[in-house]
């Protein structure tokens, strides 16, 4: 039986400023392209669980300002990924499936995205950069006081809602696909998976209170400094250790950056049986964490009694494994 508890509402996510409306953010965003205005920390650093961008150039206003949004493996300097780019002599703001310019990342868009789509210098003729980006939507920006609207190309006014939605629209085919090529182990973009992973443990530490972890689980405490993570051992360091809030028994929790196998098994029994013998606790637990576990792991874990295996998606959640 599969069970799946969710970590957070959605982990890694980071709490957006004031303007976090992406109405208000491309509101704020043309304003600030028409000044020589080129910071950008105002701007909210995540936007529908992707890593966001801002650039008004370096040192000088760019001639073409923009908004990239990431997936964590990508850079908007080398990766492929949904952006806006403000093309301020056209005075056109476009919404673009992004190829970066610095640097060729070894994968890119779909061939549903490449065949289908114009580039942009099929667009604009001579564009200052990023031609060789697909065209997506295309909008032109019209400003009263201080308030900016978007007209399309027979210059019908565009509503907010429409901006909206294809924004949502071109995220939602970029994290799709960015989720299938992550499950392929040879494909660039599953190296992505371990950068995440990394992040895992910080994570789960620092927001243990709104985790499913820590509605049932304490972390451990010594002289008022939490000694949980990379809890030491005479065997290794044991990455994250807490205490069963009802029975106050030890549970031992193991994040895997790669594959689980059956040798993840063997790590985790062997900090079991450390914490059963040294912290004198015949009841311990364990926990594993992964990406993905492999089929031996099936078979391993019946020889470990009270020991729980949790997947942990691209998308943020773990399920329960058994």
């Amino acid at each position: 039986m599969l069970g799946e508890s969710v970590l957070c509402p959605t982990l890694l996510r980071v709490m957006l400023s004031p303007m976090n409306n992406i109405n208000e953010i491309l509101n704020s965003f043309i304003l600030q392209s028409k000044t020589d205005n080129l910071k950008w920390s105002s701007y909210p650093k995540e936007y529908l669980d992707l890593n966001m961008k801002v650039s008004f150039g370096q040192g000088v206003p760019a001639r073409v300002s923009w908004i990239s949004f990431l997936a964590p493996e990508m850079q908007t300097s080398n990766g492929f990924y949904p952006v806006y780019l403000f093309y301020k002599k056209e005075n056109k703001l476009i919404l673009a499936y992004g190829i970066s310019e610095t640097a060729e990342y070894p994968q890119t868009w779909p061939d549903e995205v490449v065949n289908n789509n114009k580039k942009i210098n099929e667009y604009i003729d001579n564009p200052a950069r990023y031609g060789d980006s697909f065209l997506f939507k295309s909008y032109a920006p019209n400003i009263n006081s201080n308030k900016v609207e978007f007209v399309n190309d027979d210059n019908q006014k565009i509503s907010n809602e429409i901006i909206e939605n294809d924004l949502k629209q071109i995220i939602n085919s970029y994290k799709k696909f960015v989720s299938m090529e992550i499950k392929n182990e040879s494909s660039p973009i599953s190296q992505g998976v371990f950068y995440l992973e990394k992040q895992l443990e910080d994570f789960i530490i620092e927001n243990w209170d709104r985790t499913e972890f820590g509605k049932k689980y304490d972390l451990i405490e010594e002289e008022g400094r939490m000694i949980s993570q990379q809890y030491p051992t005479s065997i290794g360091k044991i990455d994250i250790l807490a205490k069963d809030k009802k029975t106050k028994n030890y549970v031992v929790i193991e994040l895997k950056k790669n594959q689980t196998s059956d040798d993840t098994i063997g790590q985790l029994s062997r900090y079991m049986g450390w914490v059963k013998q040294e912290l004198k606790d015949d009841n311990v637990k364990g926990i594993i964490v992964a990406g993905k576990f492999d089929e031996k792991l099936k078979y391993a874990k019946t020889m470990v009694p009270n020991s729980e295996a949790f997947l942990y998606e691209v998308d943020f959640k773990i399920k329960e494994y058994k």
